[in-house]
């Protein structure tokens, strides 16, 4: 090979793609992309092969399975028609609302140059869609009664905190005030998940949308298990109109964890808002978070909550980056919880 700085491992790849080896490996073994080999045998990934890869994760991102992406890089162009039609709508939509935050703002300069300053709950608005849903309560222990308020419920909210931060209080609270909530804690691991599993024999519509959804994640990395069925029978179980999810990583691979979080990026700004504890940096990509998700971060020392912008330099920003590890880390810490102090 020659220039080899032109070229990256499957490591440097995937990382630049934003997709995991795994799923680089199966468009490989799909023939969508052959990588060069080095003179030590090693995949190598030149400008045409990235170019090809990034060509199957464009594809992939407007919603098309492998074998859709196969056939359209082959010429066919009729599985890409109904893909752009759903990515046009969707575009429009964001469309619309940015031309609706344009005029809030251009209402805001009006505002300031008049002596009137803006509100938080104005400035804040201004960083997300807007949304029907709003929540307000008082914080349950260890916070002591503050208030809490989130407005402009986003469709993915992480909820991420340092150990005994109060941060599944207030996922619990969150599910038992939101209208048509549900809680999906860690028992859903119980004996394997064999509990939530087991509703798929007595389900033929669930059973067939976790199938498809599996079939995505297989298609992107993931690895079939226990742990990950269980996850997808929670979160396509029809009925609750919000869904707080304890820990999603609990039992996923790194690859499992990045295939879930892009399938619920593709879900768009249309599906049931999700909460999502999380303290993996594969499901809380700080530079992947987009305009319909958010960060609820609960500080150590018991601040009330509160939404972070997802940029550097934002408060608190640096405190959710601190509080993120690698699925790897996650695995080994797996089960610590924080010390507290025995109650004379």
């Amino acid at each position: 090979m020659s220039s080899s700085a032109q070229f990256l491992n499957s490591s440097e790849a995937a990382k630049r793609l934003g997709v995991s080896t795994k799923a680089l490996r199966l468009y490989e073994q799909r023939g969508l992309v052959t990588p060069v080999r080095s003179a030590a045998g090693w995949r190598a990934y030149g400008p045409n092969e990235m170019a090809r890869a990034a060509e199957i994760v464009a594809l992939r991102a407007l919603g098309l399975s492998l074998a859709q992406v196969a056939r359209v890089l082959w010429g066919d162009a009729e599985d890409l028609e109904p893909a752009l039609a759903t990515h046009q709508a969707t575009l429009e939509e964001r469309a619309r609302h940015l031309a609706a935050t344009v005029e809030k703002v251009r209402g805001l300069r009006a505002d300031l140059a008049q002596g009137q300053m803006p509100t938080a709950g104005e400035l804040t608005r201004l960083l997300g869609p807007p949304s029907d849903l709003s929540i307000a309560f008082d914080l349950p222990w260890p916070w002591g009664g503050e208030r809490f308020e989130l407005r402009d419920v986003r469709a993915l909210n992480y909820i991420i905190g340092p150990l005994g931060s109060g941060k599944t209080r207030l996922a619990q609270r969150l599910a038992e005030t939101l209208p048509d909530a549900a809680f999906l804690g860690l028992d859903r691991l119980a004996d394997g998940g064999a509990a939530l599993r087991a509703r798929l024999d007595t389900d033929p519509a669930l059973k067939a949308r976790v199938d498809e959804s599996l079939a995505w994640l297989v298609e992107d990395g993931a690895v079939v298990s226990k742990p990950l069925v269980a996850l997808l029978v929670g979160l396509e179980s029809q009925g609750p109109a919000v869904l707080v999810v304890d820990m999603v990583e609990q039992g996923l691979d790194q690859a499992a964890q990045e295939a879930l979080i892009a399938h619920l990026r593709r879900r768009g700004p249309g599906g049931r808002p999700l909460f999502l504890l999380t303290r993996s940096s594969a499901i809380l990509d700080l530079a992947a978070v987009g305009p319909d998700e958010s960060i609820i971060f609960c500080p150590a020392n018991h601040s009330p909550p509160s939404r972070v912008a997802p940029y550097p330099g934002a408060p608190g920003y640096e405190a959710v980056a601190t509080c993120l590890a690698s699925p790897e880390v996650r695995a080994r810490t797996e089960g610590v919880i924080a010390w507290r102090p025995q109650v004379a």
